[in-house]
């Protein structure tokens, strides 16, 4: 059971999969031949105890009212849980971003449900580093560490939910300040030496229980 599916674009292609979305915009944009969805919240999984072998909820936790009720739902109906989830510590430090344009994500971070929260509930059995690579294909808040010219385009910046949540006259003035910065080169002055990785840990944590 994917929670908090959205369009699918994490679900295995090599299993039986059930969705469960409660955005019916979400479910109206999953492809032909992709999982079944359901409309329904994790706080509430339409399904027996122990109905299915693995539940996955990939940066879903943080969005959900309940996220305790909905993380003891992942643990009642399936005998093991996935979660991708961020350490916010690590996060702030790590990604220049936050640290040096938007600090007010670290803000907005410290009420939400992160790594402290899903490993505590779900009684983790084993937490994994995700680094991310450098071209990394996917939208997350991260994912262009090394191509900071992407945060300039407001397609990008709509599609990261850290971002939109914001108050955005504050994301306006720090994409301002990086645009400055990267126009007169000081970004590149500033963090050449991560234009040589391949990939950061950022603090996206993989976590496995059950």
């Amino acid at each position: 059971m994917n929670v908090g599916a959205g369009t699918g674009s994490y679900e295995p292609a090599d299993r039986t999969v059930i969705a469960v979305e409660p955005s019916r915009r979400m479910i109206d944009q999953r492809p032909t031949g992709a999982a079944p969805a359901v409309r329904a919240v994790a706080e509430a999984l339409p399904l027996p105890d122990d109905a299915v072998d693995a539940a996955l909820a990939v940066f879903a936790v943080h969005h959900w009212r309940d996220p305790i009720a909905g993380l003891a739902e992942m643990r009642r109906v399936a005998r093991r849980q996935v979660v991708v989830t961020w350490h916010p510590g690590m996060f702030s430090d790590r990604f220049w971003f936050v640290r040096d344009y938007l600090p007010q994500v670290a803000a907005h971070e410290a009420a939400l449900a992160t790594l402290d929260t899903v490993t505590r509930q779900l009684q983790a059995t084993a937490i994994v580093a995700l680094p991310v690579p450098a071209d990394c294909t996917d939208g997350f808040f991260g994912a262009y560490w090394s191509r900071p010219h992407a945060y300039l385009d407001s397609g990008v910046r709509a599609a990261i939910s850290a971002l939109a949540l914001l108050d955005q006259d504050e994301v306006a003035a720090a994409v301002s300040r990086l645009a400055a910065d990267l126009a007169s080169g000081r970004w590149g002055a500033r963090y050449h030496d991560l234009l040589d990785l391949v990939e950061l840990d950022l603090g996206y944590r993989l976590v496995l229980a059950g």
